[in-house]
């Protein structure tokens, strides 16, 4: 998931262009995007489109961002949008570990009420510095919990937080990532809001793969091209990750654990980085 657009769930006349374009996920949003007039249309539309032939039959992720857990809107978006065919449910505004399992209990009723067969898998949103702080019990607090996302907008802004000093952002993205690392789950990052700020939004993606993050989430489709690259292995990484992943099993046959690769130590820790690097590109 290199690339993860946000698609607004009031404006059903972009989903086929989405789902069409080269975006890894396509992330339908019902929380901030979407009026409160506007909830219940919005909410139908995403539904019709996640159990489509189209959405289910395409290569690419379908993710459902719903309201909060603690609002009044989120009861009716699970019940809209969780079945077979969705791929992540996003949960946004998680803080504990007590308000994801809550969630989660109202996440399963609905799968037993819907006859899902499987368990719903969670994106969830590390957007706050009470939810920072608790990231890795929240990663870890159920199974279904997939992966976390950065949201640096709600991080930083209330608390008039520089996301132009890159050391502010560094720090936030190692501690996410860190929190995912843990629970061995994935990490995306998040949103860039200045559509036009390439460089910039460049320069956070390039930060975000070099700790490890899977991809970043777009707002624009201008951005996907450049989540893409960004998170794409350059040639001579791919080159030297097979090399690797060749010694290795070679290394294997003749019962060595560690051998070397163009004068470098290689182990299980930079093994399972190669593997990874291969797998992704398949």
């Amino acid at each position: 998931m290199r690339s993860k657009l946000f698609v607004p769930g009031g404006r059903p006349e972009l989903f086929a262009k989405a789902l069409a374009g080269p975006a890894d996920a396509l992330s339908l949003d019902l929380e901030d995007s979407v009026l409160d007039s506007m909830k219940a249309q919005a909410r139908a539309h995403v539904s019709a489109f996640v159990a489509s032939a189209e959405a289910r039959a395409a290569a690419k992720l379908i993710i459902v961002r719903v309201n909060s857990p603690d609002g009044e809107y989120f009861t009716d978006d699970i019940r809209a949008v969780v079945c077979d065919g969705l791929g992540l449910l996003n949960l946004p505004k998680i803080e504990t570990v007590t308000a994801l399992r809550q969630a989660v209990e109202a996440i399963e009723a609905v799968e037993r009420h819907h006859g899902v067969a499987t368990p719903t898998r969670l994106l969830v949103n590390i957007e706050t510095p009470r939810a920072l702080a608790h990231a890795a019990a929240i990663a870890m607090a159920d199974p279904r919990v997939a992966g976390l996302q950065l949201g640096l907008g709600d991080l930083f802004e209330p608390h008039r937080i520089d996301r132009a000093d890159m050391a502010n952002v560094h720090a936030a993205m190692f501690t996410m990532r860190m929190a995912a690392a843990e629970a061995g789950i994935f990490a995306v990052d998040g949103a860039f809001a200045d559509i036009d700020d390439m460089e910039g939004f460049m320069a956070e993606a390039g930060m975000a793969r070099r700790m490890g993050f899977i991809g970043k989430s777009c707002i624009h489709p201008r951005q996907v091209a450049l989540a893409n690259a960004a998170f794409a292995p350059s040639p001579e990484e791919l080159a030297f990750a097979r090399r690797v992943v060749a010694a290795a099993r070679e290394a294997r046959e003749t019962g060595r654990g560690a051998f070397t690769v163009d004068g470098r130590m290689i182990d299980l820790p930079f093994l399972k980085r190669a593997e990874a690097i291969v797998a992704a590109t398949r």
